[in-house]
């Protein structure tokens, strides 16, 4: 077993202190900012709708790049690169067997779905035909 892969007991326990909250806070207020500043200015129509755009790219980034100094922004990015990790070690099908495996799929698919729609045929002639017509 890899030891990168796992966290030490005490990792996710952490509380966020005063500073991260309010760098939290921060990053909020500044996405906020963004989407504001782009609906308040959709009515005006000398600034154009790439530049508003640009402006709420630009406060998300920002917004994250606040975010990603506090703990819990740490512990996303350990967390991301720990996936990263464990995603070079996936062995991925070729493309020949995802082929056959997925028509293998389809086939079954296929299959199951008209032996539900004979099963229900069967119970619906049994429902309608026989059980309806004995009552009257």
């Amino acid at each position: 077993m890899n030891t990168k892969a796992e966290q030490p007991k005490g990792a996710n326990v952490k509380e966020a202190g005063a500073a991260d909250i309010g760098k939290l806070v921060l990053a909020v207020l500044v996405l906020v900012a963004g989407v504001f500043a782009y609906s308040w200015f959709s009515s005006d129509a000398s600034i154009p709708s790439a530049v508003r755009l640009a402006g709420v790219l630009v406060a998300l980034v920002v917004a994250l790049a606040i975010a990603a100094t506090t703990a819990l922004g740490r512990r996303v990015r350990n967390f991301l690169a720990e996936s990263q990790f464990e995603m070079r070690k996936v062995v991925w099908p070729a493309r020949d067997e995802t082929l056959k495996t997925t028509g293998i799929i389809i086939v079954v698919v296929i299959v199951l779905s008209l032996l539900l729609g004979l099963i229900d045929l069967i119970l619906k002639s049994v429902v309608l035909d026989w059980l309806l017509k004995l009552g009257s």
